[in-house]
Formats: C-alpha cells, sequence, structure tokens
C-alpha cells in the first residue's frame, strides 16, 4: 500500500517510529505492507516511488530540519496540492496543524486527495470541525474511505467503540472530558491551590499547552471533537457553528473550591444531547468521569446498555500514532472485503 504523509511534525515522526517498530508483526497479521512514497512538510517534499527509507527520513528531519534537503530525494518548495496530483498512492495520511478558523491547509489537502481517489486517513480536527458531513459525502461520492479516529482521544478508540462496538444499541447521548491540557490545569489548581495563569503557566512548561492555548482553555478543541462524535456516531449533520462553547478561562481557584466543599470537582465537559455544548461544570467525585491530571473519560448513554465510559491518555505523539495505524489496517481490511 503506497501512502502520502502530508505534515511531518511530531505526529507524522511518531507514525514512521511507530511503523518501522510493528512492520513486520502487521505485515504478518493484516498483509499490510506500507510504502512510504512520500512526505511533505513546511519546507518542500521527499519522494520516492519505490519507497522512501523511513529511518533515514527521520535523520534527515531531525539533523537537517526539513525533509526536503535529502539528497537526491527532496524537493524544495514542491507543495502538498503538487505531491497528491502528480504520485501515484492509494491512502493520504494528513497530519498538518489544526486550523479551525479556514481549515487550511488540511482541509484542501483532504479535498484534492479524495477527488483524486486516494483513501484519507487524518488526525487534523479543524477540517472535520467545519466541514465533516461535506468531506463525508465527498468521499462517499468518490469511492474512497476517510477515517480520522485519531482526532477523538489520540489513541483511546472512542470513535470505533461509539460506531462499531455499540452499533446494536442506539446511541442517545455523550458526554466527557475530551481535553487533557484543561483536566491537568483543572487539577492542578485545586490540588496545589494555586489560580488559573499559574495552573496554565506550569501545563506549558511541562508541553501540555500551547504558547497560545486558546484552542484548549477556550473550549474550541473540545467542541471540534464533539462535532466528530455527533456526525460519525449519532449520524448528525452539525459543524463548529452549531456547538455552544465555554472555556475555562474565567475560572478563579474559589470556585473551584466552593465545589470540593459540596464533595465535586469541576471539569470542562463536553455534550451531546439535545444540544451540543462545552462548558465547565461541576461533577461529583464519585462520578466516574471524575478522571484528574492529563488523563480524558468518555461516557456513551445508549437506549439499552445504559452507560458506558472509556478513560485513557487522550494525546501524544505515539498514541496518535498507534490510531493512524488502526485506520489504516480498517481501510486494508475493508479494501480486502472487496475482492
Amino acid at each position: 500500500m503506497r501512502i502520502i504523509l502530508l505534515g511531518f511534525g511530531v505526529v507524522g515522526q511518531s507514525f514512521l517510529k511507530l511503523l518501522t517498530h510493528r512492520y513486520n508483526e502487521i505485515a504478518s497479521f493484516y498483509g499490510l505492507k506500507p510504502r512510504i512514497v512520500a512526505i511533505v512538510d513546511r519546507g518542500g517534499a521527499a519522494i520516492d516511488e519505490r519507497g522512501l527509507d523511513m529511518e533515514k527520513m527521520l535523520e534527515f528531519k531531525k539533523t537537517m530540519g526539513s525533509i526536503s534537503k535529502a539528497n537526491d530525494k527532496g524537493f524544495p518548495d514542491l507543495t502538498a496540492e503538487e505531491v497528491i496530483k502528480k504520485i501515484d498512492a492509494e491512502v493520504v495520511i494528513e497530519v498538518t496543524p489544526t486550523n479551525i478558523i479556514s481549515g487550511e491547509p488540511g482541509l484542501t489537502n483532504i479535498e484534492n486527495s479524495i477527488k483524486s481517489g486516494k483513501h484519507v486517513i487524518t488526525t487534523n480536527k479543524g477540517p472535520l470541525a467545519l466541514a465533516l458531513p461535506a468531506l463525508m459525502d465527498l468521499a462517499e461520492y468518490n469511492g474512497v474511505y476517510l477515517r480520522f479516529s485519531g482526532t477523538v482521544g489520540g489513541g483511546m478508540p472512542v470513535l470505533d467503540l461509539g460506531k462499531k462496538c455499540l452499533i446494536a444499541d442506539k446511541i442517545i447521548a455523550i458526554r466527557g472530558i475530551l481535553n487533557g491540557t484543561t483536566n491537568y490545569i483543572l487539577t492542578e489548581m485545586i490540588e496545589k491551590r494555586i489560580e488559573f495563569n499559574e495552573a496554565l503557566k506550569k501545563a506549558q512548561d511541562l508541553g501540555y499547552a500551547e504558547k497560545d492555548p486558546s484552542l484548549d482553555i477556550d473550549g474550541f478543541d473540545t467542541a471540534c471533537k464533539l462535532v466528530i462524535m455527533a456526525n460519525w456516531i449519532m449520524g448528525k449533520k452539525v459543524t463548529l457553528k452549531d456547538v455552544k462553547i465555554n472555556g475555562i478561562r474565567n475560572l478563579a481557584l474559589k470556585d473551584l473550591i466552593d465545589a470540593d466543599k459540596n464533595g465535586n470537582a469541576i471539569k470542562l465537559i463536553g455534550s451531546i444531547n439535545k444540544n451540543i455544548e462545552v462548558k465547565p461544570r461541576e461533577v461529583s467525585k464519585r462520578d466516574i468521569l471524575c478522571v484528574h491530571g492529563t488523563l480524558n473519560a468518555v461516557t456513551f448513554v445508549s437506549e439499552f446498555a445504559g452507560e458506558e465510559t472509556l478513560i485513557g491518555r487522550g494525546a501524544g505523539g505515539m498514541e496518535t500514532a498507534s490510531a493512524i495505524l488502526r485506520d489504516l489496517i480498517d481501510i486494508k481490511t475493508n479494501l480486502s472485503k472487496k475482492f
């Protein structure tokens, strides 16, 4: 299976490391023998239609800053659009940074890939939050698969659990802690008795929060994940504009202490019910959703089975890379069923 990789940051590099580590295993178990025929980063592209040496690409990225400098395989200034159009491949893996304003460059990358008849795997929440219903229709029209399990819960199989494992039941509501950064900040505030800005600084120092943390602390990251779950699992046709969003930026330590006195904790909760909403809520400390640190927790409420909760680490390079590999195996398995 020939693969084009768009984006070569933490997630893209982690995917190559995981693929190198597990190559023989997935070839044996699933008959999947991936070849990375092109990689695109901000400096250009590296291309070899026989398959790039993954370990060498990782080393070039580390030492040279861009895989476009990879000797005779490198093509400075070659764009993702040109690579998608020129290079023969079955799958495009799109892992460029999230942009929730325009969805770019991910949105155009995904659209171009689908229109060229390539299956797409993405971890990019921006295009899905803004245009998932349209992208799903486009993929169906072009007869290709669009997969994105790494966009919700990192390595946690949140989308697979809701879409596949609970297929015999009707999911009527979803709620959960879907952002590890905000959960860490709220945990630090109450445990260390520090105000929001100090807890945010600690999160940034540890690499949990970006220099501009607005995507996390203002609730947009959680909102994007709700849109993806609402469309993929519950069959709704919604985008980011349909979500009511309220983050944690204005929470004070006193708010958390008052909740603590009542046996509760304040958590940033995303919920899908009659409305789709993100906001800080008081959660009983005895509630299974009341996880701490960087953990995520998602509860599915189904018509007959009741409540089922998945807890785990919701982010991280290798965790997200494992979701990409899961999607790749899923595509391979579905393609095999057709023959």
